[in-house]
C-alpha cells in the first residue's frame, strides 16, 4: 500500500526504512538493507530522494533533561498585545534556550510554548525576567507537567 506525502508515493520499502531510523536514528544505511533484503546503495538513494524532498528534515541525538539536572517541564499559554505581533514575538523567544518548542495556535491563547528549567527558580526566572518581559506579549499562563506519559512519532 503506498501512501502519498507532497506528490511523491512512499512504497512500502520507503515507510519500513522510515520505520526503522524513527526507533533508531543512528542505524547504519547497511543494517537497514540487511533487514529489509536490499543493497545498501538502494537505501541511500531512497534516503536522499526523501531528504531533498523534505519528508526527512534531518536526524537528532534525543537527550534526557532530567538526567542532565532539568527537572522542570512547564507548557506556556502566551496572550499577544496583537496578533501582528507573532513575527516579532518568535525572534524574540528564539533567543530564549528554555523554549524548546513554540506553536502558533487557534483558541484562547496566541502562542503555546513548552519551556524546560533546572527548577521552580529557574522557571520563575524565565517567565518573569525573560518571556514576560518581551515586547508585545500582554501575559501568559503556566502549566507544570508533572510526568510525561508519551512522546512518540507519528506511525506511517
Amino acid at each position: 500500500m503506498d501512501k502519498k506525502y507532497a506528490n511523491y508515493d512512499l512504497d512500502n520499502l520507503d515507510i519500513q526504512i522510515l520505520s526503522i531510523l524513527m526507533e533508531n536514528a543512528s542505524i547504519p544505511y547497511t543494517e537497514i538493507a540487511k533487514k529489509l533484503i536490499v543493497s545498501g546503495g538502494t537505501i541511500h538513494v531512497r534516503m536522499k530522494k526523501m531528504e531533498e524532498l523534505g519528508i526527512i528534515r534531518g536526524s537528532q541525538l534525543i537527550i534526557n533533561p532530567q538526567k542532565v539536572g532539568f527537572d522542570i517541564t512547564a507548557f506556556l499559554g502566551i496572550y499577544l498585545e496583537k496578533g501582528s505581533q507573532y513575527s516579532d514575538a518568535v525572534k524574540q523567544l528564539q533567543d530564549i534556550k528554555e523554549v524548546v518548542e513554540l506553536h502558533y495556535c487557534t483558541g484562547q491563547y496566541s502562542m503555546f510554548a513548552k519551556i524546560v528549567c533546572r527548577d521552580t527558580a529557574h522557571l520563575r526566572k524565565v517567565l518573569n525576567e525573560d518571556i514576560q518581559a518581551l515586547k508585545g506579549i500582554q501575559r501568559t499562563e503556566t502549566i507544570i507537567s508533572l510526568e510525561e506519559s508519551i512522546k512518540r512519532q507519528i506511525t506511517l
